[in-house]
């Protein structure tokens, strides 16, 4: 259902007028779906929690993709992104200007002793609410936290510095063109959300994009 959901998907951002048939909705027969995107073509970008078929769907179809890490060590996904890669190359596509996205957890601080103290009680009840969903069989705990927020890890807690040498290690390890930091999970208050957001835009950004850019002028 979701290849055929797809590909309806890919013919309307393609066309004005679309002619279609799957097995899952009624067919369509030369209609308008409007209104058309701001965007030429509009962006659509392939979501994967680290399923291989994923990573080989949109790389065969030449479209960004974005991989969920919300737990382990990211540079675990380096396999999944050659296999993006492969993909994409047999179908004819130029793999190097196909986007890779990283989306995970995370709160940037003014220190990072203060952003961990802070996210850690809502993210802890948030966790475990998900782990007696899907029978984890353990509680996360500070332990499971500060392993998680450490520089290999999947959560991305700290001061600015912090989170910005951790986004630029994603960079290193599996090639990421964007970053998707997911601030709030559970009951942050607010304004807290709203200061991590703020510091991630002025501090976390320009600190990746210099020492990016300082990468590239060496090569």
């Amino acid at each position: 259902m979701f290849d055929e959901k797809l590909e309806l998907l890919l013919a309307i951002r393609s066309s004005e007028k679309v002619t279609w048939r799957g097995g899952h909705r009624p067919a369509i027969q030369n209609l308008g779906v409007y209104p058309r995107s701001v965007q030429s073509p509009l962006p659509v970008w392939i979501a994967s929690g680290g399923n291989a078929q994923s990573a080989v769907r949109a790389g065969m179809l030449g479209l960004p993709i974005v991989f969920a890490i919300i737990g382990g060590m990211p540079e675990s996904f380096a396999p999944l992104v050659a296999l993006y890669k492969e993909a994409a190359m047999k179908a004819g596509h130029d793999h190097d200007k196909l986007s890779i996205a990283t989306h995970s957890h995370g709160f940037v601080g003014e220190t990072t002793e203060q952003a961990a103290n802070l996210f850690f009680p809502s993210t802890q009840a948030q966790m475990n609410v998900i782990g007696r969903e899907r029978g984890w069989g353990h509680n996360y705990n500070r332990s499971t936290f500060d392993a998680a927020r450490s520089i290999p890890g999947a959560l991305y807690v700290g001061d600015p510095e912090y989170v910005a040498e951790k986004i630029i290690l994603l960079r290193k390890n599996l090639g990421i063109t964007r970053f998707f930091l997911h601030v709030n999970v559970g009951t942050m208050p607010h304004r807290e959300v709203m200061r991590s957001i703020e510091l991630l835009g002025s501090r976390v950004a320009p600190i990746v994009r210099h020492e990016l850019a300082r990468v590239e002028e060496k090569k």
